[in-house]
């Protein structure tokens, strides 16, 4: 490099012997980091023995593509000195200038990965064309490489071929990227010859168990590396992990689906029976029902019921109520039942009366019974409307007992006599 500025110095003195113009940068390349405040040099030389009238210095950029379009930063013109700069680089450059030692340096602040371009100075005096008159540089803004993102391209069973990729999104200069793999103890791993890496892709060929481990990806650059890790686990294909869950989720979601089916039919059967043994209980008590004067139904009352049964048409009728809508024909049913129980009650509890009625009269008897035993009467001798002691011809025989009491007309019933 200190051999160029040599080479380049004598030149710009043989220029300036000859008396042309000559601009120089002295370097072909800087590099600084992203974000820093930086200046471009640029030094020209006029004819020598004139101080020239006028000068303009300007300086553009390009970029490093082929056939770039090139883009004028700013201008300077002097004497006015007047300065010309683009919208898009306002408040980020400026210009230190001095005619008299032919300076123009460029100063660029806060550089990012944008201004990896290349820069040019040139300088136009009046009557001095000659020699020359631009000097280009390249600056290179440096960005250490971001995390690189490390991925599998394709199946990782037997048999397969895959890409393992590494790709870093920024990093000035370009980084290079470099593979290290270990297998499952964590030992250094021997690739298959066949295995190829370039650009950051590391290509494996006819996988096998054996290429199972963990890989590393570094990137790097001039700044710094940055790394990646993936684990790689080649299976069989029958032991894909993605088919055999969908296959357990398969069997699992028919089991459920086949318990709760059988679940739904026993319920409803359940539901049926009782339905079923519902209507029957209803059946036989109509059947069995008595009249409210506490007597059965007449014959042909009977006839019609046993020909209703025997006909089947309730049950018919209840199965087509049961499959239209069975929760309110179920309800309508059940409230019947439960009317006709609550009049059966009341006819019970009319009986309950009656019976109650009838205890009390049989008790009313036997306290006569015991009062008749009080008087010394015969307890196998019953009252007989007949009994000679009462006969209006007998009186004379036996002696008269004024004291007793007259024994009751009607005689004690019997519950024949009640259920007549």
């Amino acid at each position: 490099m200190e051999r160029r500025i040599s080479t380049l110095i004598l030149l710009c003195l043989a220029l300036s012997g000859v008396g042309a113009l000559n601009v120089v940068i002295t370097q072909e390349l800087y590099e600084f980091a992203r974000g820093d405040n930086i200046t471009l040099p640029c030094k020209f030389t006029p004819k020598p023995g004139s101080t020239p009238p006028q000068v303009t210095i300007t300086w553009s950029v390009e970029g490093i593509a082929a056939n770039a379009e090139e883009l004028q930063i700013m201008a300077y013109y002097h004497p006015i000195k007047h300065v010309d700069i683009k919208k898009r680089y306002e408040g980020r450059v400026s210009m230190d200038v001095d005619i008299n030692t032919g300076k123009a340096n460029l100063k660029l602040n806060d550089i990012t990965l944008a201004d990896n371009k290349n820069f040019e100075c040139r300088v136009q005096i009046p009557g001095d064309d000659e020699g020359k008159p631009a000097a280009n540089t390249r600056l290179v803004v440096l960005v250490a490489p971001s995390t690189p993102i490390c991925k599998i391209e394709g199946k990782a069973e037997y048999g397969q071929n895959i890409n393992l990729t590494c790709k870093s999104e920024e990093g000035s200069p370009a980084p290079t990227y470099k593979w290290d793999s270990r297998d499952v103890r964590k030992m250094p791993q021997v690739r298959d010859p066949r295995t190829t890496e370039k650009g950051g892709v590391l290509s494996l060929f006819n996988i096998s168990i054996d290429t199972s481990g963990y890989y590393t990806c570094t990137s790097t650059n001039k700044i710094r590396s940055a790394s990646c890790n993936i684990t790689l686990t080649v299976m069989p294909p029958s032991m894909n992990i993605g088919s055999t869950a969908g296959i357990i989720a398969g069997v699992v979601a028919a089991l459920i689906a086949l318990v709760v089916i059988i679940y739904c039919c026993c319920c409803r059967k359940k539901k049926k029976d009782e339905e079923y043994a519902m209507g029957v209980r209803e059946e036989e008590y109509h059947d069995k029902e008595p009249d409210r004067n506490g007597e059965r139904p007449p014959a042909d009352r009977q006839d019609s019921n046993r020909s209703y049964e025997g006909s089947g048409d309730r049950r018919d009728q209840y199965e087509d109520r049961s499959e239209r809508n069975y929760d309110r024909d179920y309800d309508d049913r059940r409230s019947d039942y439960d009317d006709r129980r609550s009049d059966y009650d009341d006819r019970r509890s009319d009986y309950t009366d009656r019976r109650s009625d009838y205890d009390r009269r049989e008790r009313h008897s036997d306290r006569n019974e015991r009062y008749d035993d009080d008087r010394h009467y015969d307890d196998e001798r019953r009252y007989d409307r007949r009994d000679p002691r009462y006969d209006d011809d007998n009186r004379d025989d036996e002696p008269y007992d004024r004291d007793r009491p007259p024994v009751p007309s009607n005689p004690k019933p019997t519950r024949r006599d009640y259920d007549d």
